[in-house]
């Protein structure tokens, strides 16, 4: 799992993400996975409209690192495969979207479902239950206004709950403002923002770019623990003695499996 040291914080415009938060309506620390604007070219200027902070559970790591540890920044940037086993790994997440200009509810939840709607129904996977879920996403916003330096936080669990709130002022309450039971909701909220099609490049790069170095680690220090129990100076003796006498015998019935002399 992630130490405070090997994450850091991140600075997008005037806003700074911090290395690990505890999110609405969840009991566990998650640590910032990466950062990045979001905006849009409008007559050749880049306009920036929101600062958008990806943050992960800590069993993240060992979640994600049989896979993709090893790769570089560059192969996770191009893998849409990597990005997906984030948004639907077995690990809570949760989304910060800060306000860069100012956004209304109406029009920051309109877009978001217009997006989802359009996907789900050309896969054929948009049903009631989706239909109810968006109309509750739409109500929650429907009275909201964002100024400069406001948040929308989401929760994603892995179960399919969507724990949405607010913030006008930096700080990240204890509860959300209303859950969602959903998962293809919950999901696609992540996934508008990190999938094939995000909405925000620099989060993306800022995941790839961070993720590989917090794998590496986790893999070795799993490796340490494991060295302090059975290597050459392992604090269990009973332990390396119960391997060494029962690992012959399980090669042993591998190896016969493997080449068909095993009894079936």
């Amino acid at each position: 799992m992630p130490s405070a040291s090997s994450v850091t914080e991140v600075q997008v415009e005037t806003f700074t993400f911090p290395p690990s938060v505890r999110p609405p309506g969840s009991t566990k620390s998650h640590f910032l996975g990466g950062a990045g604007e979001r905006g849009l070219e409008i007559q050749g200027k880049f306009i920036k409209f929101t600062a958008i902070g990806v943050y992960l559970e800590d069993i993240a790591v060992p979640s994600l690192a049989d896979k993709w540890r090893g790769k570089t920044a560059a192969e996770l940037t191009a893998s849409v495969e990597f990005f997906r086993d984030i948004v639907t790994g077995p690990f809570e997440k949760f989304i910060r979207v800060t306000m860069i200009l100012p956004l209304t509810g109406q029009q920051y939840s309109e877009k978001v479902t217009e997006n989802c709607v359009a996907i789900w129904k050309s896969l054929e996977i948009y049903t009631d239950a989706e239909a109810k879920a968006i109309e509750k996403f739409i109500e929650v916003f429907k009275d909201e206004t964002f100024p400069p330096g406001s948040s929308i936080l989401f929760t994603v669990s892995p179960n399919g709950s969507l724990t949405i709130g607010f913030s006008k002022d930096g700080t990240i309450p204890e509860v959300g403002r209303t859950v969602i039971e959903n998962k293809l909701l919950a999901e696609a909220v992540l996934e508008s923002i990190i999938g094939k099609h995000g909405v925000s490049p620099a989060a993306k790069q800022s995941l790839a770019a961070r993720l590989p170095d917090l794998l590496k680690d986790g893999n070795e220090k799993s490796e340490a623990v494991l060295e302090s129990f059975i290597g050459k100076h392992g604090v269990s003796p009973a332990a390396k003695q119960s391997l060494a006498a029962k690992l012959p015998d399980l090669l042993k019935d591998g190896d016969e499996k493997l080449t068909g002399n095993g009894k079936a």
